[in-house]
């Protein structure tokens, strides 16, 4: 009875009709339980990564226990690095495995374990010594969130069809979303200015995490044939044309990840405070996943290409849009910047679910990691070196970076024409 209510549900989900035939006769028969297991995880690990972001939780609790600017200048930089540019060792090890939950289970354990040690520090610590250990807490917890995504393609990849993947992924981001539309909403109204509340919200990060991980090891994965796994090495670019183009379309759509602060600067929000400028862009950030994040992993199910190249286009266009609006004077017009940048973060959310289904249906079977983790560090680097020249870019103003942003991502539109579509191939 229980088989047949998680089967209604995933093909609800999914629109899933007829077995995997990319699956083994295992994975098929175990598909839908285990589709529902990938859609409560994630959620729980999304909600998560929204409670304890460090563009506004770790940066307004570091000025709150009075850490010089230096260490909340610190988290963006420590998080992204951390979190990608491991991948490229970690790959190896987790396709050693035979059942690469574990490396997932672990990561997700690991989150929880160091964000417990985010609340303790802040419990316990003032100044310039609760910077230091929350910056070295979340440097661990990067670390952690590496072994998940390096791992995380390749289970997906292994218990849940082609053509279904990225409703998965989407329907986790959608309703993972309205958890963190509910602590943007709250940051905005000005109730939470009290250190104990986010202390607390950081707490049931930690909670959360944890129960993804127990709840991922009841995944019912197959084990993988030992011996044949590639190990993760950048010669794999010089061998596959299509890995080197997407990463290209990937690098250029950084854009929309980018893009957003320069939203806040030129709708004034430098004379609002921290919170409440970062509250915004949490608020625009989750309407547009939970509006857009189903049906961008619905699409990318039919083309995650055609996603790549739309996310461009609808990126380069809100770009575009805020750029006018500032020379036309009307940017600090109240409903103008959140409308476009509420667009912007429709694209953003595409290009994750776009990304992520493109990467995971293009790759080999026996090499998921390795394409992962390979994609993932050029990105970690691409990423160190647009946070090195930030400081350059704002020399130059938002209006001037916000053109540089959205020629980067018409261009990856104009790129992606040409990567091969991979949903439809065997």
């Amino acid at each position: 009875m229980q088989d047949d209510v998680a089967q209604r549900a995933f093909e609800t989900l999914s629109g899933a009709e007829g077995d995997a035939q990319d699956l083994s006769s295992h994975a098929q028969e175990a598909e839908a339980p285990n589709a529902l297991r990938h859609i409560a995880s994630l959620t729980m690990t999304k909600v998560a990564d929204g409670l304890i972001d460090p563009k506004l939780m770790l940066s307004w609790l570091l000025t709150a226990l009075g850490a010089p600017a230096v260490y909340a200048g610190a988290l963006v930089p420590i998080r992204e690095a951390g979190a990608l540019l491991p991948q490229i060792v970690m790959a190896g090890w987790v396709q050693a495995m035979a059942r690469r939950k574990w490396a997932w289970v672990a990561g997700s354990a690991g989150q929880g374990i160091f964000a417990a040690l985010i609340v303790g520090a802040a419990l316990l610590l003032e100044g310039s010594a609760a910077g230091l250990a929350i910056c070295a807490a979340l440097a661990g917890l990067a670390v952690s969130r590496a072994a998940c995504s390096v791992s995380y393609k390749d289970i997906l990849g292994k218990t849940v069809g082609k053509s279904r993947r990225g409703s998965i992924t989407g329907t986790a981001g959608s309703v993972a979303s309205a958890g963190v539309l509910v602590l943007a909403l709250l940051l905005m109204s000005g109730l939470v200015q009290d250190r104990g509340v986010v202390i607390a919200a950081i707490a049931l990060a930690a909670t959360l995490w944890g129960g993804a991980a127990l709840l991922f090891s009841t995944l019912d994965e197959a084990p993988s044939e030992g011996g044949k796994a590639t190990p993760a090495s950048f010669s794999i670019l010089k061998e596959d044309a299509d890995l080197r183009r997407f990463i290209l379309v990937r690098g250029l759509l950084v854009a929309t990840s980018l893009a957003p602060p320069y939203f806040v600067v030129l709708a004034g929000g430098e004379d609002q405070s921290a919170l409440g400028q970062l509250g915004a862009l949490v608020l625009a950030s989750a309407l547009a996943s939970l509006l857009s994040s189903y049906v961008w992993g619905r699409l990318s199910d039919q083309s995650s290409r055609r996603v790549l190249m739309l996310t461009g286009i609808v990126g380069a266009l809100a770009m575009v849009g805020a750029v006018a609006l500032a020379l036309l004077g009307m940017a600090t017009q109240i409903w103008a910047m959140p409308l476009v940048l509420f667009i912007l973060m429709i694209a953003y959310h595409g290009v994750r679910q776009g990304r992520s289904t493109y990467l995971v249906d293009m790759s080999p079977k026996d090499q998921r990691s390795a394409y992962a983790a390979v994609s993932n560090t050029v990105i970690g680097g691409l990423l160190l070196v647009a946070g090195v020249a930030g400081g350059g870019a704002a020399l130059i103003g938002p209006v001037a970076t916000l053109v540089l942003f959205a020629v980067m991502s018409a261009g990856a539109a104009i790129a992606a024409l040409g990567l091969r579509e991979v949903e439809a191939a065997d």
